[in-house]
């Protein structure tokens, strides 16, 4: 190994990394294809390395692009747009309900789609529902920002919802299905109290009363209610799409537990729907190779090229000696220790680069499989919800503030920061502590 060799792959990944924060609102993929080729160009990936890179991210990219086909889909039907105005009206002209509708809907939208799809659906129909209850601009922070955090924190309570976290599940060897298990009761519970707390420090601000809403004025460029959906009643048909949704992501964690590909069920669901639309809506799949987003498997594979290269050059032997005093101690202390970890690195770096970095370190410190389990899934908690601090901690709040600007909201980083400050601490010890207890009372 020689040093420009390490000073290439470390360039590579500063200026990536940079390049990401400076410009958010282009497309990640370009940064991370241009980094990546450097890296492989210094030799510290080998073409052997290319090949371990694509078995390990191959099902996670394919998971996550089977399921933002499906959110497409369900956008052709009209079910976005038909979910915001049941929470509207569900709200009865209390602000404050609605406050908890619209956090409700994001979390069922992440839970549903991933943390990125959530963001670029319930952003613009929040901006939408907001703007025509005519809600003065410090109004509309409060569901806004809400809306944001839940919306990427609800990534955490099950893998299958952040391609990030199916990467990281992949490098330790751990399905989904034991993933959940373990993980969705303390990361739901965190959830729970993040929304408390974010109503506690927004409760002053939100409008007691707003307008009961009778028409919508879409925004421009926005899907109203399809006009050409199937004539049945509405409600009914959404309920049975809405269940049909429902069961395939059940159907991913049945998959994981009996061993069957979870990518392979995700795209068998995507396709059932597709048809589903080509029959009743008369639209042909063939519209989803320009809809979908295929530069996020550009994007994934670019970035892990980059942390491959970082960790062939030693990143991985310099943090072991760093994490295996913290990690070889009590579950508590692993679990409050990487999560915090992982918060600072995901604040510095972006979460998707630290979660890779911290998961590979873990793998390699030759931890017994408690003590891995509870180590990797306090560092999911730091990238998925520490990484809410600021906004440059993950790709789904860039975007978000990207999209807020264009949708007329001002929202400052001082202002998000004055939010995140007080609720994601408390609520990152609150979910690592509980989490600790729960692995130990599970094992």
């Amino acid at each position: 190994m020689n040093d420009l060799m390490v000073i290439i792959t470390v360039c590579s990944f500063l200026l990536t990394i940079g390049f990401i924060f400076w410009r958010p609102n282009v497309n990640e993929a370009i940064p991370a294809t241009v980094g990546a080729f450097f890296v492989i160009a210094s030799g510290s990936v080998s073409l052997a390395d290319l090949g371990a890179i694509t078995g390990t991210i191959s099902g996670a990219a394919v998971t996550i692009i089977a399921t933002i086909v499906m959110a497409i889909v369900l956008e052709s039907f009209g079910f976005f747009y038909w979910s915001a105005e049941i929470l509207t009206r569900k709200a009865k002209g209390s602000g404050i309900r609605l406050f908890w509708y619209t956090n409700l809907f994001c979390f069922l939208m992440t839970l549903f789609v991933n943390n990125d799809g959530s963001i670029l659906i319930t952003t613009p129909i929040l901006l939408m529902l907001l703007r025509n209850l005519g809600l003065k601009n410090a109004q509309k922070i409060p569901y806004l920002i809400s809306g944001a955090l839940i919306a990427t924190a609800s990534s955490a309570p099950i893998g299958v919802s952040n391609i990030v976290n199916l990467i990281a599940l992949k490098i330790v060897h751990m399905d989904l299905y034991m993933h959940s298990a373990m993980m969705f009761i303390p990361a739901s519970l965190g959830l729970v109290l993040l929304a408390v707390l974010l109503f506690a420090v927004f409760y002053r601000v939100i409008p007691s009363k707003i307008p009961t809403m009778t028409t919508w004025n879409f925004m421009p460029g926005s899907h109203p209610l399809k006009g050409d959906a199937p004539k049945e009643n509405r409600n009914r048909f959404m309920i049975k799409i809405l269940i049909f949704v429902f069961l395939v992501r059940l159907s991913l964690f049945v998959a994981s537990y009996i061993h069957f590909p979870v990518s392979v069920m995700a795209v068998i669901g995507s396709t059932l729907l597709l048809l589903w639309r080509w029959r009743y809506l008369k639209i042909s799949p063939a519209d989803m190779l320009k809809k979908t987003p295929w530069y996020i498997l550009i994007f994934a594979f670019g970035m892990y090229v980059i942390i491959y290269g970082l960790n062939n050059i030693g990143l991985t032997q310099w943090l072991i000696q760093l994490l295996h005093p913290i990690v070889t101690g009590s579950l508590l202390n692993a679990s409050v220790s990487m999560g915090i970890l992982l918060t600072v690195l995901s604040n510095l770096f972006n979460n998707h680069p630290a979660l890779m970095i911290g998961t590979i370190t873990l793998t390699n410190i030759g931890l017994d499989p408690l003590m891995l389990k509870i180590s990797y899934l306090a560092s999911v908690i730091g990238s998925d919800v520490g990484s809410l601090l600021l906004p440059i901690g993950t790709l789904a709040t860039l975007m978000w503030m990207h999209i807020v600007k264009k949708g007329g909201v001002k929202i400052s980083w001082g202002q998000y920061f004055k939010v995140t400050s007080i609720v994601i601490p408390i609520t990152l010890i609150f979910t690592l502590v509980v989490l600790t207890y729960w692995v130990a009372w599970l094992f």
